[in-house]
Protein backbone atom coordinates (compact mmCIF):
# COMPACT_ATOMS: atom_id res chain seq x y z
CA UNK A 1 0.00 0.00 0.00
CA UNK A 2 2.55 2.43 0.84
CA UNK A 3 4.52 1.64 -2.05
CA UNK A 4 1.88 2.11 -4.26
CA UNK A 5 1.18 5.62 -3.18
CA UNK A 6 4.86 6.46 -3.15
CA UNK A 7 4.70 5.25 -6.69
CA UNK A 8 1.96 7.84 -7.84
CA UNK A 9 3.59 10.77 -5.89
CA UNK A 10 6.81 10.31 -7.94
CA UNK A 11 4.47 9.87 -10.50
CA UNK A 12 3.33 13.01 -9.65
CA UNK A 13 6.55 14.90 -9.37
CA UNK A 14 7.97 13.75 -12.84
CA UNK A 15 4.64 15.02 -14.30
CA UNK A 16 5.09 18.26 -12.57
CA UNK A 17 8.58 18.49 -13.49
CA UNK A 18 7.86 18.00 -17.24
CA UNK A 19 4.89 20.52 -17.15
CA UNK A 20 7.20 23.29 -16.11
CA UNK A 21 10.20 22.08 -18.68
CA UNK A 22 7.27 22.63 -21.50
CA UNK A 23 6.32 25.95 -20.41
CA UNK A 24 9.83 26.84 -20.43
CA UNK A 25 11.20 25.58 -23.10
CA UNK A 26 8.07 26.37 -25.51
CA UNK A 27 7.61 29.40 -24.20
CA UNK A 28 7.03 31.34 -27.37
CA UNK A 29 3.81 29.16 -27.30
CA UNK A 30 2.21 28.96 -23.92
CA UNK A 31 2.67 32.36 -23.21
CA UNK A 32 1.00 33.84 -25.91
CA UNK A 33 -1.97 31.80 -25.61
CA UNK A 34 -1.88 32.46 -21.51
CA UNK A 35 -1.97 35.80 -22.18
CA UNK A 36 -4.64 35.54 -24.62
CA UNK A 37 -6.50 33.54 -22.25
CA UNK A 38 -6.15 36.48 -19.45
CA UNK A 39 -7.32 39.56 -22.10
CA UNK A 40 -10.21 37.51 -23.30
CA UNK A 41 -11.17 37.02 -19.64
CA UNK A 42 -11.02 40.59 -19.64
CA UNK A 43 -12.71 41.50 -22.73
CA UNK A 44 -15.22 39.18 -23.33
CA UNK A 45 -18.21 41.21 -21.21
CA UNK A 46 -17.94 44.12 -23.44
CA UNK A 47 -17.99 41.58 -26.65
CA UNK A 48 -20.61 40.07 -25.16
CA UNK A 49 -22.83 43.33 -24.25
CA UNK A 50 -21.86 44.56 -28.14
CA UNK A 51 -23.37 41.62 -29.40
CA UNK A 52 -26.25 41.78 -28.20
CA UNK A 53 -27.37 45.16 -30.23
CA UNK A 54 -24.86 44.57 -32.87
CA UNK A 55 -23.85 42.00 -35.65
CA UNK A 56 -21.06 39.52 -34.23
CA UNK A 57 -18.17 41.02 -36.38
CA UNK A 58 -19.05 44.29 -35.72
CA UNK A 59 -19.21 43.53 -32.22
CA UNK A 60 -15.80 41.82 -32.55
CA UNK A 61 -14.22 44.66 -34.50
CA UNK A 62 -15.12 47.16 -31.73
CA UNK A 63 -13.51 44.91 -28.69
CA UNK A 64 -10.88 44.77 -30.62
CA UNK A 65 -10.27 48.24 -31.20
CA UNK A 66 -10.96 48.74 -27.90
CA UNK A 67 -8.21 46.50 -26.90
CA UNK A 68 -5.65 48.09 -29.28
CA UNK A 69 -6.30 51.64 -28.09
CA UNK A 70 -5.89 50.64 -24.40
CA UNK A 71 -2.43 48.81 -25.11
CA UNK A 72 -0.96 51.66 -27.23
CA UNK A 73 -1.97 54.28 -24.70
CA UNK A 74 -0.42 52.48 -21.77
CA UNK A 75 3.08 51.73 -24.42
CA UNK A 76 2.91 55.78 -25.36
CA UNK A 77 2.44 56.39 -21.24
CA UNK A 78 5.52 54.24 -21.12
CA UNK A 79 7.55 55.68 -23.34
CA UNK A 80 6.85 59.18 -22.26
CA UNK A 81 7.51 58.84 -18.54
CA UNK A 82 10.78 56.73 -19.23
CA UNK A 83 12.06 59.18 -21.74
CA UNK A 84 11.29 61.67 -19.89
CA UNK A 85 13.36 60.30 -17.17
CA UNK A 86 16.37 59.35 -19.28
CA UNK A 87 16.56 62.86 -21.39
CA UNK A 88 16.68 64.30 -17.20
CA UNK A 89 19.21 62.08 -16.93
CA UNK A 90 21.24 62.96 -19.79
CA UNK A 91 20.76 67.04 -19.37
CA UNK A 92 21.89 66.40 -15.80
CA UNK A 93 25.16 63.91 -16.10
CA UNK A 94 27.39 66.54 -14.57
CA UNK A 95 25.08 65.50 -11.19
CA UNK A 96 25.17 62.04 -11.73
CA UNK A 97 28.75 61.93 -12.26
CA UNK A 98 29.71 63.93 -9.29
CA UNK A 99 27.52 61.92 -6.90
CA UNK A 100 29.49 58.38 -8.90
CA UNK A 101 32.96 59.79 -7.70
CA UNK A 102 31.77 60.90 -3.98
CA UNK A 103 30.49 56.82 -3.68
CA UNK A 104 33.31 55.96 -5.67
CA UNK A 105 35.57 57.84 -3.01
CA UNK A 106 33.59 56.48 -0.30
CA UNK A 107 33.91 52.75 -1.09
CA UNK A 108 37.19 53.00 -1.91
CA UNK A 109 38.15 54.40 1.04
CA UNK A 110 36.72 51.06 2.99
CA UNK A 111 38.68 49.17 0.67
CA UNK A 112 36.30 48.58 -2.06
CA UNK A 113 37.87 48.89 -5.58
CA UNK A 114 34.78 50.62 -7.92
CA UNK A 115 36.83 52.17 -10.88
CA UNK A 116 38.64 48.60 -11.82
CA UNK A 117 35.41 46.60 -12.03
CA UNK A 118 33.53 49.74 -13.74
CA UNK A 119 36.17 49.49 -16.66
CA UNK A 120 36.67 46.38 -17.18
CA UNK A 121 32.97 45.51 -17.29
CA UNK A 122 31.42 48.46 -18.47
CA UNK A 123 32.71 49.81 -21.89
CA UNK A 124 31.75 50.95 -25.58
CA UNK A 125 31.44 47.50 -26.70
CA UNK A 126 29.20 46.77 -23.39
CA UNK A 127 27.12 49.65 -23.99
CA UNK A 128 26.79 48.42 -28.02
CA UNK A 129 25.53 45.16 -26.64
CA UNK A 130 22.87 46.93 -24.31
CA UNK A 131 21.26 48.57 -27.64
CA UNK A 132 21.50 45.66 -29.55
CA UNK A 133 19.63 43.54 -26.53
CA UNK A 134 17.60 46.29 -26.22
CA UNK A 135 16.20 46.66 -29.85
CA UNK A 136 16.13 43.15 -29.59
CA UNK A 137 13.58 42.63 -26.56
CA UNK A 138 11.37 45.34 -28.75
CA UNK A 139 11.10 43.21 -31.92
CA UNK A 140 10.53 40.03 -30.16
CA UNK A 141 7.91 41.96 -27.94
CA UNK A 142 5.77 43.36 -31.37
CA UNK A 143 6.02 39.46 -32.50
CA UNK A 144 4.54 38.73 -29.37
CA UNK A 145 1.89 41.18 -28.95
CA UNK A 146 0.91 40.16 -33.16
CA UNK A 147 0.61 36.51 -32.03
CA UNK A 148 -1.58 37.28 -28.49
CA UNK A 149 -3.93 39.44 -31.01
CA UNK A 150 -4.23 36.83 -33.23
CA UNK A 151 -5.37 34.40 -30.86
CA UNK A 152 -7.89 37.01 -28.98
CA UNK A 153 -9.09 37.23 -32.63
CA UNK A 154 -9.79 33.97 -32.47
CA UNK A 155 -10.69 32.81 -29.05
CA UNK A 156 -13.63 35.75 -28.85
CA UNK A 157 -15.24 33.78 -32.16
CA UNK A 158 -14.61 30.69 -30.00
CA UNK A 159 -15.77 31.37 -26.43
CA UNK A 160 -19.72 30.65 -26.93
CA UNK A 161 -19.00 27.28 -28.92
CA UNK A 162 -16.72 26.02 -26.39
CA UNK A 163 -19.35 26.58 -23.72
CA UNK A 164 -21.93 24.59 -25.96
CA UNK A 165 -19.04 22.08 -26.27
CA UNK A 166 -18.50 21.63 -22.74
CA UNK A 167 -22.26 22.06 -21.42
CA UNK A 168 -23.16 19.03 -24.24
CA UNK A 169 -19.76 16.90 -23.10
CA UNK A 170 -20.75 13.08 -22.16
CA UNK A 171 -18.99 13.13 -19.51
CA UNK A 172 -21.08 15.92 -17.65
CA UNK A 173 -19.00 15.97 -14.45
CA UNK A 174 -16.01 16.95 -16.49
CA UNK A 175 -17.87 19.42 -18.57
CA UNK A 176 -19.36 21.30 -15.63
CA UNK A 177 -16.54 21.88 -13.49
CA UNK A 178 -14.59 23.03 -16.74
CA UNK A 179 -17.58 25.29 -17.66
CA UNK A 180 -17.80 26.57 -14.03
CA UNK A 181 -14.10 26.71 -13.16
CA UNK A 182 -13.77 28.96 -16.67
CA UNK A 183 -16.44 31.46 -15.28
CA UNK A 184 -15.42 31.51 -11.73
CA UNK A 185 -11.63 31.98 -13.04
CA UNK A 186 -12.75 35.22 -14.97
CA UNK A 187 -15.00 36.63 -12.95
CA UNK A 188 -11.97 36.17 -10.65
CA UNK A 189 -9.28 37.98 -12.89
CA UNK A 190 -11.38 40.31 -13.80
CA UNK A 191 -12.30 41.37 -10.26
CA UNK A 192 -8.58 41.40 -9.20
CA UNK A 193 -7.86 43.48 -12.41
CA UNK A 194 -10.43 46.30 -11.20
CA UNK A 195 -8.64 46.03 -7.82
CA UNK A 196 -5.54 46.22 -9.18
CA UNK A 197 -6.38 49.02 -11.15
CA UNK A 198 -7.87 50.80 -8.56
CA UNK A 199 -4.39 50.36 -5.79
CA UNK A 200 -2.66 51.36 -8.62
CA UNK A 201 -4.73 54.75 -9.51
CA UNK A 202 -3.90 55.23 -5.86
CA UNK A 203 -0.09 54.12 -5.58
CA UNK A 204 -0.17 56.50 -8.39
CA UNK A 205 -1.54 59.81 -6.85
CA UNK A 206 0.21 59.66 -3.37
CA UNK A 207 3.48 58.86 -5.19
CA UNK A 208 3.15 61.90 -7.38
CA UNK A 209 1.51 64.00 -4.57
CA UNK A 210 4.61 62.93 -2.15
CA UNK A 211 7.03 63.70 -4.97
CA UNK A 212 5.47 67.49 -5.80
CA UNK A 213 5.11 68.36 -2.30
CA UNK A 214 8.69 67.67 -1.66
CA UNK A 215 10.40 68.64 -5.00
CA UNK A 216 11.20 65.71 -6.91
CA UNK A 217 11.54 66.58 -10.24
CA UNK A 218 9.63 64.50 -12.64
CA UNK A 219 6.71 63.99 -9.98
CA UNK A 220 4.29 63.24 -12.77
CA UNK A 221 6.66 60.70 -14.09
CA UNK A 222 7.19 59.10 -11.02
CA UNK A 223 3.22 58.81 -10.63
CA UNK A 224 3.03 56.80 -13.50
CA UNK A 225 5.70 54.57 -13.24
CA UNK A 226 4.78 53.85 -9.81
CA UNK A 227 1.05 53.14 -11.09
CA UNK A 228 2.86 51.06 -13.71
CA UNK A 229 5.20 48.74 -11.87
CA UNK A 230 1.98 48.32 -9.12
CA UNK A 231 1.02 45.73 -11.70
CA UNK A 232 3.26 43.33 -10.45
CA UNK A 233 3.47 42.21 -6.76
CA UNK A 234 6.00 42.95 -4.52
CA UNK A 235 8.82 43.40 -7.54
CA UNK A 236 7.14 46.20 -9.03
CA UNK A 237 6.70 48.60 -5.69
CA UNK A 238 9.93 47.62 -5.01
CA UNK A 239 11.56 48.97 -8.07
CA UNK A 240 8.96 52.14 -8.14
CA UNK A 241 10.88 52.95 -4.84
CA UNK A 242 14.03 51.97 -5.34
CA UNK A 243 14.45 54.68 -8.97
CA UNK A 244 13.46 57.85 -7.29
CA UNK A 245 15.45 57.37 -4.20
CA UNK A 246 18.73 56.96 -6.41
CA UNK A 247 17.10 59.83 -8.66
CA UNK A 248 16.63 61.84 -4.93
CA UNK A 249 20.47 61.13 -4.11
CA UNK A 250 21.73 63.52 -7.00
CA UNK A 251 19.06 66.28 -5.95
CA UNK A 252 18.81 66.47 -2.29
CA UNK A 253 22.48 67.53 -0.48
CA UNK A 254 21.73 65.29 2.60
CA UNK A 255 21.64 61.70 3.27
CA UNK A 256 18.54 62.10 5.83
CA UNK A 257 16.29 63.75 3.29
CA UNK A 258 17.27 60.99 0.58
CA UNK A 259 16.00 57.91 3.63
CA UNK A 260 13.17 60.06 3.96
CA UNK A 261 12.14 60.27 0.57
CA UNK A 262 12.70 56.16 0.65
CA UNK A 263 10.67 55.85 3.76
CA UNK A 264 7.68 57.87 2.55
CA UNK A 265 7.74 55.52 -0.93
CA UNK A 266 7.84 52.65 0.73
CA UNK A 267 5.16 54.16 3.51
CA UNK A 268 2.95 54.42 0.78
CA UNK A 269 3.54 51.01 -0.88
CA UNK A 270 2.99 49.74 2.43
CA UNK A 271 -0.50 51.29 3.35
CA UNK A 272 -2.08 50.55 -0.50
CA UNK A 273 -0.61 46.75 -0.54
CA UNK A 274 -0.71 45.45 2.78
CA UNK A 275 -3.96 47.51 4.69
CA UNK A 276 -6.37 48.63 2.02
CA UNK A 277 -5.93 46.21 -0.58
CA UNK A 278 -7.03 43.34 0.87
CA UNK A 279 -9.94 44.59 2.62
CA UNK A 280 -11.07 46.04 -1.03
CA UNK A 281 -10.38 42.73 -2.97
CA UNK A 282 -12.24 40.57 0.12
CA UNK A 283 -11.93 36.75 0.63
CA UNK A 284 -12.80 36.18 -2.80
CA UNK A 285 -9.08 36.84 -4.20
CA UNK A 286 -7.52 35.89 -1.10
CA UNK A 287 -3.83 34.45 -1.96
CA UNK A 288 -1.35 33.77 0.79
CA UNK A 289 1.92 36.07 0.31
CA UNK A 290 4.41 33.44 -0.10
CA UNK A 291 2.26 31.84 -3.10
CA UNK A 292 2.01 35.63 -4.64
CA UNK A 293 5.63 35.84 -4.32
CA UNK A 294 6.41 32.72 -5.54
CA UNK A 295 4.21 33.02 -8.65
CA UNK A 296 5.52 35.99 -9.15
CA UNK A 297 9.52 34.94 -9.11
CA UNK A 298 8.38 31.56 -10.76
CA UNK A 299 6.60 32.69 -14.02
CA UNK A 300 8.69 35.91 -14.74
CA UNK A 301 12.25 32.83 -14.32
CA UNK A 302 9.51 31.07 -17.51
CA UNK A 303 8.92 33.87 -19.17
CA UNK A 304 10.39 37.11 -18.39
CA UNK A 305 8.84 40.01 -17.45
CA UNK A 306 5.30 38.55 -19.12
CA UNK A 307 4.98 36.08 -16.71
CA UNK A 308 5.86 38.58 -13.98
CA UNK A 309 2.85 40.62 -15.03
CA UNK A 310 0.57 37.06 -15.25
CA UNK A 311 1.68 35.09 -12.50
CA UNK A 312 -0.75 35.94 -10.17
CA UNK A 313 -3.58 35.64 -12.39
CA UNK A 314 -2.29 31.92 -13.29
CA UNK A 315 -2.46 31.27 -9.64
CA UNK A 316 -5.70 32.57 -9.19
CA UNK A 317 -7.15 30.53 -12.13
CA UNK A 318 -5.49 27.14 -10.19
CA UNK A 319 -6.77 28.08 -7.25
CA UNK A 320 -10.17 28.27 -8.42
CA UNK A 321 -9.89 25.05 -10.37
CA UNK A 322 -8.33 23.19 -7.16
CA UNK A 323 -11.56 24.25 -5.15
CA UNK A 324 -13.80 22.59 -7.36
CA UNK A 325 -13.35 19.25 -6.51
CA UNK A 326 -12.95 17.68 -3.40
CA UNK A 327 -9.13 15.85 -4.10
CA UNK A 328 -7.75 18.99 -4.95
CA UNK A 329 -9.27 21.64 -2.03
CA UNK A 330 -6.85 20.92 0.26
CA UNK A 331 -4.00 23.03 -2.41
CA UNK A 332 -6.72 25.70 -2.91
CA UNK A 333 -7.10 25.90 1.02
CA UNK A 334 -3.31 26.11 1.08
CA UNK A 335 -2.32 28.43 -1.03
CA UNK A 336 -5.26 30.88 -1.67
CA UNK A 337 -7.06 30.27 1.83
CA UNK A 338 -11.20 30.27 -0.11
CA UNK A 339 -14.39 30.45 2.14
CA UNK A 340 -14.73 26.67 2.55
CA UNK A 341 -17.37 25.60 -0.23
CA UNK A 342 -17.39 29.04 -1.95
CA UNK A 343 -16.21 27.71 -5.24
CA UNK A 344 -17.04 23.77 -4.74
CA UNK A 345 -19.29 22.18 -7.00
CA UNK A 346 -22.06 19.19 -5.97
CA UNK A 347 -20.26 16.26 -7.83
CA UNK A 348 -23.18 14.23 -6.82
CA UNK A 349 -25.43 16.56 -8.29
CA UNK A 350 -23.67 16.53 -11.24
CA UNK A 351 -23.51 12.76 -11.85
CA UNK A 352 -27.13 13.13 -11.21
Amino acid sequence: MTGGKSHQAAQVIIAIILVVAALSTASSVFAPVAFALFIIALIWPLQQMLQSILPRLLALAISLFVMVVAFVAFGSLIAWAFGRVGRWIVSDIGRFQAFYEQVTLWLEGHGIAVASVWSENFSTAWILRMVQTISGRLNSTMSFWLVVLVYVLLGLLEVEDFGRKLRGMRNRTVGQLLLHGSLATAAKIRRYMLVRTLMSVVTGLLVWIFAKSVGLPLAAEWGFIAFLLNYVPFMGPLIATVFPTLFAMTQFGSWQAVIAVFACLNLIQFIVGSYVEPRVAGNALAISPASVLFSVFFWTYLWGVFGAFIGVPITIALITFCALHPSSQWLAELIGAPRKGEDAVDITAVRA
